[in-house]
């Protein structure tokens, strides 16, 4: 199997998986939590968030980095076809709506929760931290849900379209 046909299989997968991540939260763990008092909310994200930066998850997440990024290098050789267009257009949405959402918008916000200790502020704090977390990381989430499922979806109708 070619080099660049691996590369590609690894960003539809990888991208995938991320794909199926961010839609779970968006769709299951995020509405589930949501429905915890304002304490039990921030409890259970700031668990959640520290479980889930184990090496599973920083393989899957810096592999679809990386993968993505290489598939129109290695595709460069398709240019100016419109499934080089598509390669392309898969890095640009998934590190723009993915990696950077996820760098410039989530970790800040999973960062001011952990950096709180939860038992040591007041009802009007804890409020006002879930008033400050909730809604914007569920925003920037399902921008990351739907940018991982558009290049899914782009790498995947550009493979189905190769000469093979």
């Amino acid at each position: 199997m070619k080099t660049e046909t691996i590369i590609l299989a690894m960003a539809i997968l990888l991208t995938g998986l991320m794909a199926g991540i961010f839609f779970t939260w968006s769709n299951a763990v995020k509405p589930g939590i949501g429905k915890l008092s304002d304490i039990e909310y921030l409890q259970a994200l700031q668990a959640m968030n520290r479980v889930i930066l184990n090496n599973t998850f920083r393989i899957i997440f810096i592999g679809a980095i990386i993968t993505v990024a290489l598939v129109p290098v290695f595709y460069f050789n398709l240019y100016p076809n419109n499934i080089f267009w598509l390669f392309i257009g898969a890095f640009v949405i998934y590190w723009g709506g993915a990696f950077g959402v996820t760098v410039l918008g989530n970790i800040p916000l999973n960062n001011l929760l952990d950096q709180t200790n939860l038992e040591s502020i007041t009802l009007n704090e804890i409020k006002a931290l879930r008033t400050t977390i909730e809604v914007k990381w569920n925003n920037l989430n399902f921008i990351r849900s739907a940018s991982s499922g558009i290049s899914f979806l782009l790498l995947t109708v550009s493979y189905l379209f190769l000469d093979k």
